[in-house]
């Protein structure tokens, strides 16, 4: 008999397809969003989960499902996962870094680019029926072409957005991160180490990208944005919760920033109503990612990870993207 697992939110046939050829698999293709009761039921006899990053794995989730061993996340971020409480049970945890990391760097400029050139009000007044004429400053914004390029956090999709930058738009990049890169990746970039508040500071477009916790919650709140430039725009495709949407949105309302481009949001899908009623913003349902190819290399990724944790495939045992290895030698 097979092992079963859960397959948590709709996904490609052919990754269905795959993990059939190992597992009984039960699967969510009506795509609903189950609340912890109903992922908790739905995980009484399985022994690995294929998540999304809308299921939460917890600590009351495995104690009701101590026959679980992997939990293996459609995304780069994880933060939908407790995993020192996996860890202390012995649950695996993947993620599904890197093949995102091109599709999502050209989707943050594209964003950035949209809120420097007020793209979406320009759409907007012209779906009005309002543009009657040409003006001189109609609709003026921000120039993306030789500007300081900020970017917080500084890992792979960081360094994406820096070399487009850089290279393609002649920007001076600065960054903040945990800690400072190995010059040799900086040199390439041009890119320069700064303080949180210089980079606040100085950046005429910053472009967050720091991983959502605890100690990253509220990153950029309303004494950050008073650092920044009246002209500048913020543009944040990390995770809802590093941005306070609120005092985003207030500083956005009074000018002090001059425009902002989201794909996250606090309690995503809901959107804090505030940011809906300010003209200078560019809001996109979380799609960054989403080209065909970079989605499927995701979920494949995925599969990957759940196949091999769970003892299947050529790499049986040694899953590509653990976030907890120290769990496999257990």
């Amino acid at each position: 008999m097979k092992p079963k697992v859960l397959v948590a939110r709709a996904v490609f046939p052919e990754v269905i397809s795959r993990l059939r050829e190992h597992f009984d698999v039960e699967t969510n293709d009506i795509d609903d969003v189950w609340d912890k009761a109903e992922l908790t039921r739905r995980l009484q006899d399985k022994v690995g989960v294929f998540t999304t990053g809308s299921e939460r794995i917890d600590r009351q989730l495995l104690d009701a499902n101590p026959q679980l061993k992997a939990v293996c996340n459609m995304a780069v971020g994880y933060n939908n996962f407790d995993v020192p409480a996996c860890t202390t049970r012995g649950v695996l945890c993947t993620n599904a870094p890197d093949v995102l990391t091109e599709t999502t760097a050209d989707f943050a400029f594209a964003l950035m680019m949209a809120a420097a050139r007020r793209i979406a009000e320009g759409e907007r007044f012209l779906r009005r029926g309002k543009w009657t004429k040409w003006s001189y400053d109609m609709y003026i914004g921000t120039d993306v072409h030789g500007a300081t390029l900020g970017i917080l956090g500084m890992g792979r999709i960081g360094q994406a957005i820096a070399k487009r930058g850089a290279l393609g738009f002649g920007m001076r990049v600065i960054y903040h991160n945990r800690s400072r890169l190995d010059p040799l990746l900086e040199a390439p970039l041009g890119a320069r180490y700064v303080s949180k508040e210089a980079l606040l500071r100085e950046a005429d477009h910053l472009v967050i990208v720091v991983p959502y916790s605890p100690a990253s919650h509220h990153a950029v709140g309303a004494t950050e944005l008073s650092l920044m430039k009246r002209s500048a725009t913020l543009t944040n495709i990390a995770r809802g919760g590093v941005v306070d949407d609120a005092a985003l949105a207030a500083a956005l309302r009074e000018r002090r920033i001059a425009a902002a481009a989201l794909d996250v949001f606090e309690g995503e899908p809901k959107v804090h109503p505030d940011l809906l009623n300010v003209p200078n913003i560019v809001l996109t349902p979380h799609i960054a990612s989403a080209t065909g190819a970079t989605r499927l290399a995701m979920a494949n990724l995925a599969a990957d990870n759940l196949i091999a944790a769970l003892g299947f495939g050529p790499d049986a045992g040694h899953p590509p993207t653990p976030l907890n290895p120290e769990v496999l030698g257990r």
